[in-house]
């Protein structure tokens, strides 16, 4: 039995049925991801180290003999369609434009693709940090790719590429791109270290002794995306100030945590908590991928907590929900650490837990966390995943 058909596929094969009147004939897929550390490290940069989850979007389709696009949405109960060669951004079906910005992408790259009828469906939370955008446009360009034949013609980290292209310029979210790297690239009990800015990337064995426990505090995140652009401008007013006495710089990538300080006065106090979070957050990166190299879990946990301290109280990008949420985690034996992941303001925190306790930190967050925040929570206990991938069924 192949490796993705399992309960979930077959599943979606039924509903494709229903939809299209026979089956599929290939299955892809896109990760989610959990950002271990490293955040709001990418846009300046820097480094981060992320894996991908268990948690998906997949795609089961079958090419067309025409150029047309046909898509039935499990999750929103709709249908979608476009033409490859009228692709329009859509503002009734917001979930169809990563499709079809990922379409434009890749043709945009050459490569000649041809019409599928699909069905697509996923487990990723939408909306809480765990990038389901991501998941759906990798899961999307795997499809299509291997509906035209064209499997292997492309790199991960160009596919990786490509699909932030399709975020950036056709959905028009400015992100970055380690959501997309690690949806394509992510292996099993692997973390994977990212360079932002050269985009080599190292995977990291995970121990086999520990899980992680995502935390969905489910609170909104409405004050995410204008604090978002408020933070970049703010490192880049950093860098900018920085500059006339350190003139190699282009980014905090380049700035030491003595240099920093040793320049402190020539800043604002707001930029310069925002560096201080930064260039404090990319040493604690490669500090924690020397510590799980070493299976210094200690040294780990001791490192998430820190960066978790420092989004909440120099970045001022955690929230009430988050710092409960990150509290009840580290208050259970067996919690290395725990910290915010993503952009903040609300979605997921992320434990690093001893095998054989993750039990004990879900039952403590569903007894604690609501009572803290009024809010119903949801938990994940996961390995780090294997990434993308597509196969004939």
């Amino acid at each position: 039995m192949s490796s993705l058909v399992d309960e979930r596929t077959i599943e979606l094969i039924e509903v494709f049925r229903q939809q299209f009147g026979a089956a599929p004939n290939f299955i892809s897929r896109g990760a989610g991801r959990v950002n271990l550390i490293g955040e709001h490290t990418d846009y300046n940069d820097g480094f981060v180290l992320p894996v991908a989850l268990k948690r998906d979007v997949r795609v089961a389709l079958r090419p067309r003999q025409d150029r047309r696009v046909t898509v039935h949405s499990v999750e929103f109960g709709e249908n979608g369609a476009f033409d490859l060669d009228a692709v329009r951004f859509d503002p009734d079906r917001l979930w169809l434009n990563y499709i079809q910005g990922m379409a434009q992408s890749l043709e945009q790259e050459g490569i000649q693709l041809v019409g599928i009828d699909a069905v697509v469906s996923g487990n990723v939370p939408r909306g809480s940090g765990l990038s389901s955008s991501a998941a759906l446009e990798i899961a999307s360009a795997h499809a299509f790719l291997i509906a035209a034949g064209k499997t292997g013609v492309l790199s991960g980290p160009r596919i990786a590429q490509l699909a932030q292209r399709a975020e950036n310029k056709f959905v028009g979210v400015n992100c970055g791109i380690m959501d997309q790297f690690i949806s394509e690239l992510g292996r099993a009990n692997h973390a994977l270290l990212i360079d932002c800015r050269s985009l080599d990337y190292t995977l990291v064995p995970m121990p086999e002794d520990v899980a992680l426990v995502i935390g969905n505090t489910r609170a909104s995140r409405s004050l995410a995306s204008s604090a978002y652009n408020e933070r970049r401008a703010e490192c880049e007013q950093g860098v900018a100030l920085l500059q006339p006495l350190l003139p190699a710089i282009t980014a905090l990538r380049d700035v030491s945590s003595t240099q920093l300080e040793q320049h402190r006065d020539l800043l604002p106090e707001n930029v310069y908590r925002r560096c201080r979070h930064v260039v404090s957050e990319n040493e604690r990166v490669l500090q924690c991928v020397d510590a799980l190299q070493r299976g210094a879990l200690e040294e780990v946990g001791r490192l998430m907590n820190a960066s978790h301290d420092s989004l909440r109280d120099d970045y001022l990008v955690s929230s009430a929900a988050l710092d409960a949420m990150v509290a009840t985690m580290r208050s259970v034996e067996g919690c290395y650490g725990a910290r915010l992941t993503g952009a903040g303001f609300g979605g997921c925190a992320v434990a690093l837990v001893r095998i054989g306790c993750e039990q004990a930190v879900a039952d403590a967050i569903f007894e604690q966390y609501p009572k803290a925040t009024s809010i119903w929570p949801e938990v994940y206990v996961t390995k780090a995943a294997d990434g993308a991938g597509a196969e004939a069924l």
